[in-house]
């Protein structure tokens, strides 16, 4: 049966009406009648089994029936990126959403020069990407900050990679003391953590202070994904797909 994510308590024997605008879903666009079945969740109690009741444009009403999966969080990964053009932010929220991100945030930095996708926006991509793929919740939103203020009022305790276009590049001054910028593959399999944030910059790449600021951070990993520049979207998802495979969901257990 398809799968609709609501933001409500749900229990068994529940009648429960839908928003207006899961009704007209439900109802029109996937035309579904008394009787049929659906999948619901929450983001807070698993997935639950339910019966509709009241099919009717504007107004739908389920019964809900027994739970069929209990709540399991995706792992506790965090995407940091800048605002990049609109198609591409989108595309970005949708494949973290996809991929498990637990937490998006989009950060101003100096060569930023995209607007920020709003929220209500952001929260309709993640909410039909979670319906798609089976996860049992949507990543927390956070709204934008200034990469200045968000590395000010960092944990030390939850480590931040940070994606460095120019990590190899032996002719860049990056790097100081630390070196350059390691394989992000190689980082991670050392450091085997449960939680970590990634870092991805925007379409004119960080700016030197911005750089010289993340590589004095104890909490920081400089990190690279190669010797190509890659795109913002395309770094957000090499960078999330080889953190699932080392130290997600995706590893062997």
């Amino acid at each position: 049966p398809p799968r609709l994510y609501i933001d409500t308590p749900m229990q068994e024997g529940q009648i429960l009406p839908l928003t207006r605008e899961a009704s007209h879903y439900v109802a029109v666009v996937m035309r579904r009648r008394v009787g049929d079945q659906l999948r619901l969740f929450n983001g807070r109690n698993g997935e639950w089994q339910a019966q509709i009741v009241l099919a009717e444009r504007k107004s739908v009403q389920v019964n809900i029936g027994p739970q069929t999966r209990v709540f399991t969080p995706v792992p506790d990964v965090h995407l940091l990126f800048a605002p990049v053009k609109k198609s591409r932010a989108e595309f970005i929220v949708e494949k973290a959403t996809e991929l498990g991100v637990r937490r998006l945030q989009m950060v101003q930095t100096r060569r930023t020069t995209a607007h920020a996708l709003r929220a209500e926006r952001m929260t309709l991509i993640t909410r039909e990407a979670a319906e798609q793929t089976e996860r049992l919740d949507l990543p927390e939103i956070v709204p934008l900050e200034p990469l200045e203020a968000v590395l000010q009022s960092w944990g030390s305790a939850l480590p931040l990679f940070f994606c460095d276009e120019a990590g190899e590049d032996e002719q860049m001054p990056w790097g100081g003391a630390k070196g350059r910028a390691l394989p992000l593959l190689e980082v991670l399999q050392k450091q085997k953590g449960h939680k970590a944030a990634i870092l991805i910059g925007p379409e004119g790449g960080f700016a030197p202070e911005e750089r010289n600021t993340l590589r004095g951070l104890d909490f920081v990993h400089p990190v690279t994904l190669g010797p190509r520049i890659l795109r913002a979207d395309t770094a957000a998802i090499a960078a999330l797909g080889l953190w699932q495979s080392v130290c997600g969901d995706w590893k062997l257990t």
